[in-house]
């Protein structure tokens, strides 16, 4: 009998950060509202976390326009956050995976400003 590997037989639970859970009252979702979550979710009988975005964003596109993808918006927290949120995800034996939208960018990218810089530059 042939292995199934995992990602075709979770249950997945996708968290959109901004509307999911507040830790600090200021009206916006944040990774720590994540993480006082976590065992809900895992009642519910959900196995893998699906993270919407949640890098340094001008929230032009609700967050899928990113200008920063090596670090959290600071509405959300901060990296040290998000290694706590992995952490303790595996501590319920559950997965995460971050959705990651290398498609397109942000407008104030370093990538996308470099790309419009010529007609003739290699990132266009």
């Amino acid at each position: 009998m042939a292995h199934t590997p995992w990602w075709q037989k979770t249950t997945l639970y996708q968290i959109y950060p901004r509307s999911f859970s507040d830790s600090n009252n200021d009206g916006i979702g944040d990774i720590q509202g994540i993480i006082s979550r976590l065992d809900y979710v895992r009642q519910m009988g959900f196995e893998t976390i699906w993270l919407s975005p949640h890098y340094v964003s001008p929230q032009k596109d609700f967050g899928y326009d990113i200008a920063d993808y090596l670090n959290v918006a600071g509405e959300y927290g901060t990296l040290q956050d998000v290694q706590k949120l992995i952490d303790e995800v595996h501590a319920r034996g559950m997965k995460i995976i971050f959705d990651m939208i290398l498609n397109h960018t942000s407008d104030e990218h370093p990538w996308f400003r470099e790309s419009c810089s010529s007609r003739t530059n290699p990132r266009r």
